[in-house]
């Protein structure tokens, strides 16, 4: 999945309305931003794999750091904890680390049966959403919709860079989505590895962006 995630960061802003745009991208996609450092410094490792799934041609073989689900529980803890550090705020705290275990939940709807349960990796979760094209984008467009909706209700520009900045910034979002699923396989692992450690872009512009929005 990759703008449902979004998603639950633009919706997560109506319960947290203190927290930048761009701390909710970070702790909603933080299994993901995590996960290409891991493959850089060999602790991670995925193949491609066309024909995987449908949609995705990543073998996702050896992930137990970032996507395990004991380890997905101890990212929430820590960064709800961090943040509850920060604000001393136990609501904020707790939405931010639903933000990062979220990212398991989605992830478990869309992949097939690669999720680790522990580091052991005895046991694997996942429904394969990704085998059907169909499902899955009506059900990660409906929930970056709905994310999104709620995420206007909730903030409103106070200038050109909080209206235009915004709606660039979805779109963006949405065209990555679409080149995925029409545009070739990665040539390797290495450039893979390094087209996702630019989604640490969008989690700045979040931030950007959210700085000319202001909680209504």
């Amino acid at each position: 999945m990759f703008v449902g995630h979004y998603a639950v960061a633009l919706a997560a802003k109506k319960a947290a309305p203190k927290v930048s745009l761009g701390t909710l991208f970070l702790a909603a996609q933080f299994v993901d931003l995590l996960w290409p450092m891991l493959l850089l410094v060999g602790l991670e490792h995925v193949r491609i794999d066309p024909g995987n799934t449908i949609l995705t041609p990543l073998d996702f073989y050896d992930y137990p750091i970032s996507h395990s689900l004991a380890a997905v529980i101890v990212w929430s803890v820590l960064f709800g904890s961090l943040i509850f550090f920060i604000r001393r705020d136990k609501k904020t705290s707790f939405v931010i680390g639903l933000c990062v275990f979220s990212h398991w939940i989605l992830d478990l709807i869309t992949h097939r049966p690669d999720l680790p349960l522990a580091f052991d990796r005895n046991l694997y979760f996942g429904l394969g959403l990704w085998n059907s094209p169909t499902g899955t984008v009506v059900v990660e467009l409906g929930l970056f919709m709905v994310g999104t909706i709620m995420y206007v209700r909730a903030t409103k520009s106070i200038d050109h860079i909080g209206a235009y900045g915004f709606w660039s910034l979805l779109s963006v979002l949405l065209l990555i989505y679409i080149s995925n699923f029409l545009g070739p396989p990665p040539p390797n692992e290495f450039a893979l590895t390094v087209v996702a450690n630019a989604a640490w872009l969008f989690v700045i512009w979040a931030y950007w962006v959210d700085r000319h929005r202001i909680a209504v």
